[in-house]
């Protein structure tokens, strides 16, 4: 799979090719190259019939082959319902494919994974899970991509307890490695470990459970997640069963009242909820403040705001210091998972991942500078072989 742009005449406006987006996008941004040269009838005879059946008869009786004499060892789809796309919400398959079209890009630019753009036209999770299952056969690997909360949880779940091969929502949990990784640094900063940082996570959607159950893996000392209609605890009505499982392991401290109420002093605050919070809240926070503003494309704080009460802040935007930016870890992961031919991916792979990208900041560590990035050329090698070797820790690798 090639991700060269190509350039494809089409009556569409020629006015929207002002746009230089759109100029990129004509076409596509991705096109499907051989591998093998077809120039003569002998050629012909080994890529296509016969010489294509002794592969075919050899993959029956021995259904491993598949990853030697095929595409799928090297193959992930990037699959949506198109119900979540980031800053433009549900806006169905077909309007979310650029999207796709971009992650698949991404894969092969960081970590030359080949990867297959999928708009799928149903929504309900049964359809989605049956579909998906069907598809599998031909990819290595499983990236959904952009299908909303709460389905998202039971998609993934139900799609890794079928699948022998990894499923990663890379919504959930992308953003929580690269968060993790962040935070980690951010820590160490400020001198303080994990296990002492009382933390606040606006936002308990897909990234905002992920982030909440990474840092929880990793040792957070405390963390209270807030919805739209405040903290979520033990005994709120009206929780879902992903939010209840929330309350019981989360929000040691009680708080009952609103995200700005439980940031009072706080040593961390992550926003993935497209909400606003106040100066004063931040400023109510604990002294060495670590303020992660992820929402996109408008934080929950205003860095320059932010900054004047925290010792680090983070955004998901590229335009400030600190970028929280997925395509640090799912290139990497993908790579190491498909590398040792993983049957999954564990939660200790995970925050292998997150470890090891936060090892790549060194000792060039400062408050703009937590986390790597995307262009350093050191970040999926890196991430790469901390995955692989996880996988074999946790005796999910094949190879």
């Amino acid at each position: 799979m090639a991700v060269t742009p190509v350039s494809v005449s089409h009556p569409y406006p020629p006015d929207l090719d002002s746009d230089p987006a759109f100029a990129l996008h004509r076409g596509g941004k991705l096109e499907v190259r051989s591998t093998v040269p077809v120039n003569n009838a002998d050629d012909l005879a080994l890529a296509y019939t016969p010489g294509v059946a002794r592969v075919c008869t050899a993959i029956a009786e021995q259904p491993a082959l598949v990853n030697d004499y095929t595409w799928v060892s090297n193959t992930v789809a990037v699959i949506t319902d198109g119900t979540a796309v980031l800053g433009l919400g549900d806006i169905g398959p077909a309007a979310a494919l650029p999207v796709m079209e971009g992650k698949a890009l991404l894969f092969k630019q960081f970590a030359n994974v080949d990867a297959v753009p999928i708009g799928l036209d149903c929504t309900e999770v049964d359809a989605l899970v049956e579909t998906i299952v069907r598809l599998a056969p031909s990819f290595g690997g499983i990236n959904l991509e952009d299908i909303s909360a709460p389905r998202c949880f039971e998609v993934e779940d139900r799609l890794r307890q079928v699948l022998d091969i990894p499923v990663f929502h890379d919504d959930q949990h992308g953003t929580a490695i690269v968060a993790l990784a962040a935070l980690t640094n951010a820590a160490k900063l400020t001198g303080r470990p994990l296990a002492e940082l009382r933390a606040v996570v606006a936002g308990a959607g897909a990234s905002g459970v992920a982030v909440t159950r990474i840092l929880l893996n990793a040792g957070i000392g405390d963390i209270a997640v807030s919805d739209s209609k405040g903290m979520i605890y033990e005994g709120r009505e009206g929780l879902n069963s992903f939010k209840a499982a929330l309350a019981r392991d989360t929000n040691r401290g009680g708080y009952t009242g609103s995200t700005e109420e439980a940031l009072a002093g706080a040593d961390v605050f992550v926003g993935l909820s497209g909400s606003t919070v106040s100066e004063a809240a931040i400023a109510s926070m604990a002294p060495g403040a670590i303020v992660f503003a992820l929402s996109n494309p408008t934080p929950e704080v205003h860095p320059e705001v932010a900054r004047k009460h925290a010792r680090v802040v983070a955004t998901g935007r590229s335009d400030f210091p600190n970028q929280i930016n997925n395509v640090l870890a799912f290139p990497g992961v993908f790579r190491g998972a498909l590398d040792v031919r993983a049957s999954t991916i564990t939660e200790n792979m995970k925050v292998a991942a997150a470890v090891a990208l936060a090892e790549v900041v060194g000792d060039d560590l400062s408050e703009d500078y937590v986390i790597p990035s995307p262009f350093d050329e050191r970040v999926a090698p890196a991430v790469t072989a901390a995955v692989a070797a996880q996988a074999r820790l946790d005796g999910v690798a094949r190879l």
